[in-house]
């Protein structure tokens, strides 16, 4: 009788059918929060330029500081008399792109280094020390360390805050291709002369993946709140270019005579990682398949 290798499915990855994990997600009220509030920015942002009253950079020199609810004003105005409710659509949607693309620049540096660590171990001993070395520096530090080297803008901002979260990221897979590879399926590829490159495309990644997603819901909100650090010192989004760290920048003098300019971009803020945290922790409880042992 031929031995074979168990087909791994991808809903056998995630512990769980895509339906059941849906459910799992419902069910969790803190989780459906996070998701709701979610939706909201994604639509805020993805429908800014129909649902904004002005253009983020137009100017009204005459009407500065205006206070929230004045007519032709919801949020009121900043120094420059520039509407803060369209600015904050629009620095909204700039936070979720550079938080996306990092998410991205991070998976696709950070999978593969972390799966080669953790299947082959003389690629270990380099990779795991050269991690090791980049993890002993705060986040913060790196990012700003290579946005203030590469220059300011949003793509510099991007592979900044990206390449500071590859270590986290390969940390994450590194482990869970060591715990995959321990188990019988993958002994029996071996077993069958499986070539190391088959068996991590087609056993170890597709295993990996629910510690992928989870990890990218962990690193999208920060990358949210590096983009506004960025932008707060000057090592981000330039103007005119509205940005939510902008508006804090610009806002900091004029706390006295204006806080909305402030807490309006800072509220922003707030609720973009408060969501992400939420519907992160409901999926990695949905994804987890002995989380439902741990309850």
């Amino acid at each position: 009788m031929t031995l074979t290798s168990p087909p791994v499915r991808l809903t056998d990855t995630l512990g769980t059918s895509r339906g059941r994990t849906w459910r799992q997600v419902r069910a969790n009220r803190l989780g459906m929060t996070g998701a709701v509030m979610l939706a909201v920015v994604v639509l805020a942002a993805v429908t800014a330029p129909l649902i904004a009253p002005h253009d983020p950079t137009e100017t009204h020199f005459d009407l500065p500081f205006q206070v929230p609810f004045t007519v032709g004003f919801g949020l009121g105005t900043d120094d420059l008399g520039r509407d803060i409710l369209s600015r904050t659509f629009y620095g909204i949607q700039v936070s979720l792109v550079v938080g996306a693309l990092s998410v991205l620049v991070s998976v696709v540096v950070g999978t593969p280094l972390g799966l080669l660590a953790g299947y082959w171990k003389w690629l270990d001993a380099v990779i795991s020390r050269l991690t090791d070395v980049a993890l002993a520096f705060p986040f913060l530090i790196i990012a700003v360390g290579l946005a203030a080297i590469s220059g300011p803008s949003l793509s510099n901002a991007v592979i900044a805050i990206g390449v500071s979260h590859v270590p986290a990221m390969i940390r994450i897979v590194r482990g869970e291709t060591l715990r995959i590879t321990s188990a019988d399926f993958v002994t029996s590829a071996k077993t069958l002369d499986a070539g190391g490159a088959r068996i991590i495309l087609q056993h170890v990644l597709p295993n990996c993946l629910s510690a992928i997603i989870v990890q990218a819901t962990v690193i999208m909100p920060v990358a949210v709140i590096g983009e506004a650090l960025l932008s707060f010192l000057g090592l981000g989004i330039q103007p005119p270019t509205p940005s939510l760290g902008i508006m804090l920048s610009d806002a900091q003098q004029y706390l006295g005579n204006a806080p909305w300019a402030a807490v309006v971009p800072g509220v922003a803020i707030a609720v973009i990682c408060l969501g992400f945290n939420l519907f992160g922790d409901a999926l990695r409880d949905a994804l987890d398949p002995t989380a439902s042992d741990r309850k």
